[in-house]
């Protein structure tokens, strides 16, 4: 990319060479311009962020403790807030990137209103999202620029050139976003389709899941339903050829198995001969032989290990793999995907628990020795609960006196304070990275993390406000933290863009600009 003083070079060209007619245009103003506007489409976000992305797998397959994190969002504002939270505290976006839930917008952003995450709302939905995203994402650029060009034009000469530098090696506030596709949305034609408006929109890196598409469920739900592996790798080629088409030949891709927690397959997988890739998936359903005597009307029988045997099959006409064979179906499940064209892997836990994740990931790196996972640290766990008697049932294996504990009250508050809590807690500070270096977690995501912290700051302040506190429930709850902590959304008329329209009017129309920003601007309270 060329740099903010090329650009006023190149445009002054161009002015003299378009002669009187372009007298009014400041070639200062367009470069400012051009820069605040770094990313022209979606495409070129999708390249760059791609690029990030694949540097970052790399990296950490060089080193496992720089693995990579984000939060979900489901407006734009939301995920702007949390890059411009993440630049002011950290003076970098390195390895942080921002999740799209499936989840969210199904619950969030759906035309039907609230929705479960059953691949019920409206599929468009969610390349809107990312859209939208990016585009709250580069107004945050467009504000922040706009801020060190008004810093430039009021500084003394001798202060210009470190401005100057800032602005030219400007660090953006687009980073990658791992977008959720649920289960394609229909066949993978549809996801071939949708995956394009995914990356028109912006998105490098795409996560599917091998559920059935209408049937549907929330990885930490019952009644999941899984598809044969030909089916699932036939939407990841499908995603793949996406990527291509649309000229982003390193985007990433992102296998779920939600096969751990999922005991029901809607197929029979198609099999010519034992061993294949067919008859490993259809070696868990749950059978039973029988003979031409003893079937029912009805029935379908399969050969397998040369005896015919009945799949158990459901009123709801789907079929049961037999108990216990979760753990292997994921691990057969990554393999193929990895195998066939997939970057990333995501295995869908029903507890946090590095053992059982590491477990997984060391069967699969016998085969493919790079394997690297992104990992769910959802908030449908409770956190606290798990990792209190993961310590406990440690304590007890060691021979350490637990009678003070009641293992399924261990969340109580009464625990608060003990030896058990306190080393509760630090496994759950050093989740991350333990689980990155012990079992492959190359991504950590929390998917619904501002679901829960907007009820939770409604809550704290409707009690306020609504209650004996008023005014001050709001004032000393959140405006005087948010001045006191730099929350840059403070000024909100500058946040929603209102000094950038500034700049634009006298841009446009030099002193005849009707600018808001003047000293009647109550805003001017906040400097």
């Amino acid at each position: 990319m060329s740099t903010y003083t090329d650009d006023i070079k190149s445009i002054a060209t161009l002015k003299d060479k378009e002669g009187s007619s372009w007298n009014a245009i400041n070639p200062e103003y367009a470069a400012r311009m051009r820069a605040q506007n770094k990313f022209k489409t979606g495409l070129d976000i999708a390249r760059y962020t791609a690029k990030i992305m694949r540097a970052d797998m790399a990296r950490y397959d060089a080193d496992p403790s720089q693995y990579t994190q984000s939060l979900g969002c489901w407006h734009g504002f939301i995920g702007q807030q949390k890059l411009i939270s993440i630049k002011k505290h950290f003076n970098s976006t390195d390895r942080r990137y921002l999740y799209l839930s499936g989840w969210m917008v199904a619950a969030l952003r759906s035309e039907f209103g609230p929705l479960p995450d059953q691949s019920m709302h409206e599929k468009t939905a969610v390349s809107a999202l990312i859209k939208e995203l990016y585009t709250f994402l580069r107004q945050a650029d467009a504000r922040e620029l706009g801020g060190l060009f008004r810093e430039l034009d009021a500084a003394a000469p001798a202060d210009k050139p470190a401005i100057q530098a800032k602005i030219d090696n400007h660090v953006t506030h687009v980073v990658p976003i791992i977008a959720d596709i649920d289960a394609g949305f229909g066949n993978a034609e549809a996801t071939y389709l949708l995956a394009k408006q995914f990356i028109e929109a912006g998105a490098c890196c795409i996560q599917i899941e091998n559920q059935v598409s209408d049937e549907k469920q929330c990885g930490h739900q019952d009644g999941k339903v899984t598809v044969p592996h030909e089916d699932f790798l036939a939407k990841i080629r499908a995603i793949r050829y996406a990527f291509l088409e649309l000229g982003v030949e390193d985007g990433v891709i992102v296998a779920r198995t939600d096969s751990l927690g999922a005991g029901l397959t809607k197929q029979i997988a198609y099999t010519s001969e034992p061993g294949d890739l067919g008859d490993q998936y259809n070696s868990f359903l749950d059978v039973e032989e029988v003979t031409t005597d003893t079937m029912n009307n009805g029935d379908v029988v399969i050969k397998q290990g040369g005896k015919l045997v009945r799949p158990k099959r459901l009123p709801s006409n789907l079929f049961q793999f037999r108990s216990g064979t979760g753990e292997a179906r994921c691990v057969l499940d990554c393999i193929t995907s990895l195998q066939n064209g997939a970057d990333l892997l995501w295995i869908e836990t029903e507890k946090p628990h590095i053992a059982q994740i590491g477990g997984m990931v060391k069967e699969i790196r016998k085969v493919i020795p790079n394997a690297k996972l992104v990992y769910n640290n959802s908030p449908s766990f409770n956190w606290t609960l798990n990792f209190r008697q993961q310590v406990y049932d440690a304590m007890k294996e060691a021979g350490k006196d637990v009678s003070a504990y009641e293992r399924s009250k261990l969340m109580s508050v009464e625990y608060d304070n003990t030896e058990l809590a306190r080393e509760a807690d630090e496994r759950i500070r050093t989740f991350q990275a333990d689980a990155s270096r012990e079992a492959g977690i190359f991504h950590h995501l929390i998917t619904l993390p501002t679901y829960h912290t907007a009820a939770l700051s409604t809550d704290n302040l409707a009690k306020e406000y609504f209650g004996d506190q008023g005014m001050l429930g709001y004032v000393a709850g959140v405006q005087r933290k948010e001045i006191r902590q730099g929350i840059a959304c403070v000024k909100h008329q500058n946040m929603s863009g209102s000094d950038i329209g500034d700049d634009h009017k006298e841009y446009f129309s030099g002193e005849a600009a009707l600018k808001a920003a003047g000293k009647d601007n109550t805003m001017n309270q906040f400097h």
